[in-house]
């Protein structure tokens, strides 16, 4: 089956007991034995529910996975990864990366013994730098939050795989409808499912695919030891966005694309930042490695601090919110919102000022987007 197809129909198969189209949600915490240790494939729901099966199921057809993990939010798919590493292992990542990854690192992994090493070059070899014997990961988002920069996956895990380590994308940005990371040599997919893949901003969930099927069984373990599952309505809200997430990715790219070009040149803007924008510095890559350039747009104002609050304050179309990825509009400032936690000086130096603001670009009418913009600014 082809992607749109597999999105509508892997792990949404019809219930066999009623023939119900779509299956029924699992609303239980427990199973009903035979004997003591006999049941039907669950016992408890935090360490296994048909109805996030299906969505684990579905993940990994999506991404050409062998297998799924959901979680019950984006960090949390993402602590699990770092929680398989060591006391005096190393992790290699870009530096444009989500404010919680970063305080994840730095917060609670970097005083437990692990190292996370930066590179504010998106060129393999800065990545190669970095790598040594203690180096079990790479870690990169791509398109990068929220620079949105392009790292190059087939070069990168090369990089990790000759030196031992493994590679993991976060794919959230774009999404396994514009970008297949396994096809690339990538070893873990990671998402934050609330975002695109979810896509009506309802829901909180996170899931982490694997290439290899011998990846999956200490995930699964971390998944119901540490017990950070989504519930079952959560994970139903997820598989119902999954449905139109082919359609809506290629809405996203084309408004952003449409909204990107209007504001080149503009005089209130400094800089447009997209990687469907001939001027971006990897446009060329991203459109060997996505099928198209996604629904984030970011707008470095001229005007400065100022600047961005008075559009983030004067937007009526897009609102002023955390997140991204909904099929509505949204503008945020990073500097004071999804990157606060970073400090200051290292934001800056990272090309986060004050002065960028972040666009997820919905699926309205793209004239009325820009309308909106244009009276803002």
């Amino acid at each position: 089956m082809r992607f749109a197809t597999r999105a509508i129909h892997v792990g949404q198969e019809p219930d066999p007991s009623t023939g119900a189209t779509v299956p029924p949600i699992h609303l239980t915490s427990t199973y009903t034995q035979e004997s003591p240790g006999q049941h039907k494939g669950y016992d408890y729901s935090r360490s296994g529910n048909p109805t996030r099966s299906g969505l684990e199921e579905s993940l990994a057809a999506l991404e050409n996975g062998a297998a799924c993990c959901a979680f019950a939010s984006g960090l949390a798919a993402t602590n699990s990864l770092f929680t398989l590493l060591s006391p005096g292992d190393a992790v290699v990542c870009y530096s444009d990366l989500y404010g919680g990854t970063y305080r994840l690192l730095e917060e609670n992994y970097r005083r437990w013994g692990l190292e996370a090493r930066y590179t504010d070059d998106t060129a393999a070899a800065s990545f190669a730098r970095l790598v040594d014997s203690k180096t079990k990961l790479l870690w990169v988002e791509t398109p990068s939050n929220p620079l949105l920069r392009i790292l190059d996956i087939a070069a990168l895990a090369e990089i990790a795989h000759q030196a031992g380590a493994l590679l993991a994308v976060d794919n959230t940005f774009a999404t396994p409808a514009l970008q297949q990371p396994f096809s690339l040599g990538a070893d873990y997919v990671i998402h934050s499912t609330t975002k695109y893949i979810g896509g009506h901003s309802d829901l909180i969930g996170g899931a982490v695919i694997v290439k290899d099927p011998a990846l999956i069984e200490p995930l699964s373990f971390q998944q119901m030891a540490v017990g950070a599952v989504p519930g079952p309505f959560d994970v139903y809200l997820t598989h119902r966005g999954i449905k139109t997430l082919s359609i809506r990715m290629q809405r996203h790219s084309e408004n952003a694309q449409q909204l990107a070009d209007h504001f080149v040149g503009h005089k209130a803007v400094e800089s447009v930042v997209y990687p469907g924008l001939s001027v971006h510095p990897e446009h060329e890559l991203a459109g060997r490695q996505m099928s198209a350039f996604g629904g984030m747009v970011s707008l470095v104002l001229a005007g400065g601090r100022d600047a961005a609050y008075r559009l983030c304050e004067r937007t009526q179309v897009f609102a002023l919110a955390e997140s991204l990825g909904g099929v509505e509009s949204l503008i945020s400032h990073p500097a004071s919102m999804t990157h606060a936690s970073i400090p200051k000086e290292v934001r800056e130096s990272r090309g986060v000022t004050d002065g960028l603001v972040r666009l997820s670009v919905g699926i309205e009418d793209v004239e009325d987007l820009i309308e909106d913009l244009e009276q803002a600014l």
